[in-house]
């Protein structure tokens, strides 16, 4: 029986070319797996066809967007997740999704073998194939661009000798993956960390200096999973979708920064999540208002390594795995509602109100009502700080 192998297909060049690759230095057949996770683009069926055209013996084509949302993205919000402080983690949130349904395709199809396009510089190539060793330790995996040398000149050269339905003539001067969470920006002009980004580097958002009027949102979240924008339902989706829109038409959710690749070098990336800015920017500020002191303070730890495991391709990890317990139990009270001024670049919270508030006015409040005892103030320093002063007369003497 003829090796199958499943190759992650995005339609363009590279994977197009990849299997004819595959099958001529593999002698196996190829299966070609295309997931949709709000990249936008070209149709699901004429991507397929494309693939069959190729060469592929079997092309399966997934609408992930919903799932990519409510399983990928929302535990991110919840998580506050910003990799460097800033990175809302768009590519690395995607890999998982799409491995899953590779791994599926896998054992539907008899293949013992996972295929993807990445190069061998970046941290996608990780996210792929540590995401698929552990949902399938036994599947082996495979990188024509990293494993064959496969360049961009080799490739153009391939398609053209096969005769591949597919343009081989245009470049964009950029490196581009992008998804309903953002968009990342890479390559050209770019690396050199000296050049600013120009406008046409952007999609999804307008330029924030542009004079507007601004626009004014509120975000209703229930523990932790925002459900309504403006009073009005929605699913995750949704409220990616339309933050998407309303924050990019304001410039929110640019982001130019030297990034710290899982492989050891920096990088420098665009990266554009109107959505994304939002609604953690939001949800962080209802945290505020629910989350007890403690609570929050262990979290914004558990939030950065969460962060970084995902970034660095460990989805399906066990501390990955415990520390969802964690994010989760820690939203159980995130409910209420956030206003934001969307304006010039930012998305600023100007109100909050939760039925779960752990705010209390009166006892916050400096006029007439104050219930705060500030005769306990005294004593309760005098504790707080005693073994310091017992170790500074130590220290003095």
């Amino acid at each position: 029986m003829t090796e199958r192998v499943v190759l992650a297909y995005s339609g363009g060049l590279d994977t197009s070319v990849c299997i004819g690759w595959i099958a001529e230095e593999t002698g196996a057949e190829v299966v070609a797996v295309a997931v949709d996770v709000g990249q936008g683009g070209e149709d699901l069926d004429v991507i397929r066809k494309r693939a069959l055209a190729c060469g592929a013996v079997e092309a399966e084509v997934a609408d992930a967007r919903e799932e990519f949302a409510d399983e990928y993205c929302l535990p991110a919000i919840k998580a506050n997740a910003l990799y460097m402080d800033r990175y809302p983690l768009v590519s690395a949130l995607s890999r998982p999704t799409i491995v899953k349904h590779l791994v599926a395709a896998a054992r539907k199809h008899g293949a013992d073998t996972v295929a993807h396009g990445c190069t061998g510089k970046g941290n996608d190539q990780v996210r792929f194939e540590a995401g698929i060793s552990s949902l399938a330790p036994d599947l082996k995996c495979i990188a024509p661009v990293r494993d064959y040398a496969m360049t961009r000149d080799k490739a153009i050269a391939f398609a053209e000798e096969k005769g591949l339905p597919i343009e081989t003539t245009k470049k964009s001067p950029y490196s581009i993956d992008k998804n309903v969470f953002g968009r990342a920006v890479e390559t050209g002009f770019l690396e050199d960390i000296w050049n600013a980004p120009v406008e046409d580097v952007y999609e999804y958002t307008q330029n924030p200096a542009t004079q507007r009027a601004a626009d004014e949102v509120v975000v209703t979240f229930d523990k932790g999973v925002p459900v309504a924008v403006d009073g009005r339902p929605v699913t995750v989706l949704q409220a990616i979708e339309q933050l998407n829109e309303r924050a990019g038409a304001q410039g929110v959710g640019r982001i130019d920064m030297v990034e710290d690749r899982l492989v050891g070098i920096k990088s420098r990336e665009i990266y554009e999540s109107p959505g994304a800015i939002a609604l953690i920017t939001a949800h962080q500020e209802l945290e505020n208002v629910t989350v007890e002191r403690e609570l929050a303070r262990y979290k914004r730890q558990v939030e950065q390594r969460w962060t970084e495991l995902v970034y660095d391709g460990l989805w399906f990890s066990p501390l990955k795995k415990a520390l969802d317990g964690f994010v989760e139990e820690s939203n159980q009270h995130v409910s209420g509602d956030v206003r934001m001024t969307l304006h010039g670049g930012r998305a600023v919270v100007t109100g909050r109100k939760s039925s779960q508030s752990l705010y209390d006015f009166n006892l916050a409040t400096y006029d007439t009502g104050d219930t705060f005892d500030q005769s306990m103030s005294k004593g309760f320093i005098d504790i707080f700080g005693l073994s310091s002063k017992i170790a500074a007369k130590r220290d003095q003497s």
